[in-house]
């Protein structure tokens, strides 16, 4: 039994119980050469002779797919987010795809929180002036009486929705698959997508990249919002047109982006890199110690159960 196993944080200490879980369970595990997620080459010329998965934020192409050895059974990824396997290509092989969904909910909420407060203090701004002999008073937002409107009410809209709440913010939602006992239990309002980009003061972002989601805030949805409205990104690249969103921030109509994710990462070539109101972090929501050492178990799990014949909870095709 082979397996090949990505994600760039797997082998961190916290996830010494899962590296040795897998390790006992195949004969050869072959781990990523690379720091980073790899590209569709990197990922085809790892495949040869593998049976099992763990992929990390790779790009696991319908190509890669089409000519990935008879021998893949499964591709287990670690987190929860599947738009960089193609899935229908997975399928037309009979690969199962699985996902750790849950896992790293709360660590995702809360970056998504620290950007918010980030950019309504302008935190980052004054840590740098003053490390650099600096003694600025600027103003910053009050998060306590505006508007969040929270773009997917999943495991990390609804964390993200109670932090909120217990902020004092007002907090209205938008998902096409509304937890209507939840709103209710938690004074969260349901909204249109229109209403919600008009009425926030803050909107971020828990949905997954789709051809019907991306640019899904782009020019005419920034145009429409409240003038110094901030946006969080911790979910994918894609969701936002990085072009207009920096037009919007140079013209004064966006008070900031907080980014977690981008279109193209790293992103050197961003339109956004260098503006002084936007925050911006290495795709590490998921980066902390309780969520890396749960996704890697529940990868793992699931990778095992599949090539065992057992049932798996999380297949997600």
């Amino acid at each position: 039994m082979k397996i090949l196993v990505t994600p760039t944080s797997f082998l961190k200490p916290v996830n010494a119980k899962a590296k040795e879980m897998i390790e006992a369970f195949a004969d050869e595990v072959v781990y990523n050469p690379h720091t980073r997620p790899l590209t569709a080459e990197e990922v085809a010329a790892l495949l040869p002779g593998v049976d099992g998965y763990i992929a990390g934020l790779d790009t696991i192409s319908a190509e890669v797919l089409a000519n990935a050895p008879a021998s893949l059974k499964v591709i287990s990824r670690y987190g929860a987010g599947v738009d960089r396997v193609a899935l229908a290509a997975a399928r037309a092989r009979g690969i199962v795809v699985t996902n750790t969904p849950g896992t790293n909910s709360t660590a995702v909420c809360e970056l998504a929180f620290g950007l918010m407060l980030s950019l309504a203090r302008r935190i980052p701004q004054l840590d740098a002036a003053v490390k650099s002999g600096g003694w600025p008073r600027t103003s910053g937002m009050e998060l306590a009486g505006r508007t969040l409107g929270v773009v997917g009410v999943g495991a990390i809209g609804k964390k993200l929705a109670v932090r909120a709440k217990a902020f004092e913010m007002d907090v209205i939602a938008y998902d096409p698959y509304f937890d209507a006992a939840f709103a209710a239990e938690r004074g969260i309002r349901q909204v249109t997508l229109e209403e919600l980009i008009s009425r926030s003061d803050v909107i971020s972002l828990h949905v997954p990249l789709t051809e019907q989601t991306r640019h899904m805030i782009g020019a005419a949805q920034i145009a429409a919002m409240k003038p110094g409205a901030l946006i969080i990104n911790t979910a994918r690249g894609g969701l936002i047109d990085e072009a207009a969103a920096a037009e919007a921030l140079k013209s004064g109509k966006l008070g900031g982006v907080g980014l977690d994710a981008f279109e193209v990462e790293p992103p050197q070539d961003s339109p956004l890199m260098g503006l002084d109101n936007v925050v911006m972090t290495p795709h590490a929501g998921a980066h902390t110690d309780e969520a890396v050492a749960a996704m890697g178990m529940m990868a793992v799990k699931n990778l095992i159960d599949v090539l065992q014949g057992k049932e798996c909870r999380y297949v997600v095709n």
